[in-house]
């Protein structure tokens, strides 16, 4: 792996498995809950500055990505609770740098971090609930054209998160 490309995916890029045991997930969902605090913590000792530092060169700010994880996961917990309430749903798919230029980007990112406490308490009390039946119950995402089991998006949203720490602590010199 380049340079860039560990910058760009300081963990490592996702790769999914065929299936996962009820232990993995159980880890993938403790990942999943541990993240707004790992945040918290890390962010606390950023200045202004580093908050608008990208992690590499054409890469997102330290800002930015902090605005853009609870914008994302709060994308997969409506995903999880359409494929729990409908038949193999179409989701919406969206622009993600569109939705890192919009005007709330520029805020304080704590408003981001308590949204991120808030969506992932909520989401992580759904997750514990889950039957094993509702793990295999799927989503269709249109711009890839790819079916999307439950279990597989806990386990790819759980990288996620840990994904965009590590750009976090590139910026914190971590």
């Amino acid at each position: 792996m380049n340079n860039d490309e560990q910058l760009r995916y300081p963990i490592g890029k996702f790769t999914a498995k065929d299936s996962y045991t009820s232990e993995e997930l159980k880890a993938c969902i403790d990942r999943i809950e541990a993240l707004p605090s790992k945040v918290e913590a890390l962010i606390k000792t950023f200045s202004a500055k580093q908050l608008d530092t990208p992690y590499r060169d054409g890469g997102w700010t330290a800002r930015q990505v902090l605005h853009h994880m609870p914008d994302s996961h709060m994308n997969a917990y409506i995903r999880i609770k359409w494929s729990l309430t409908e038949n193999t749903p179409i989701i919406k798919a969206y622009d993600e740098k569109a939705w890192a230029e919009t005007p709330e980007t520029k805020l304080d990112p704590a408003v981001s971090v308590n949204f991120l406490h808030a969506l992932h308490t909520k989401w992580v009390s759904l997750l514990r609930l889950l039957k094993p039946e509702d793990l295999q119950r799927e989503f269709y995402h249109p711009d890839n054209k790819k079916h999307v089991r439950l279990d597989r998006a806990i386990a790819m949203y759980a990288w996620h998160g840990d994904h965009h720490l590590g750009h976090l602590k590139i910026v914190a010199g971590k």
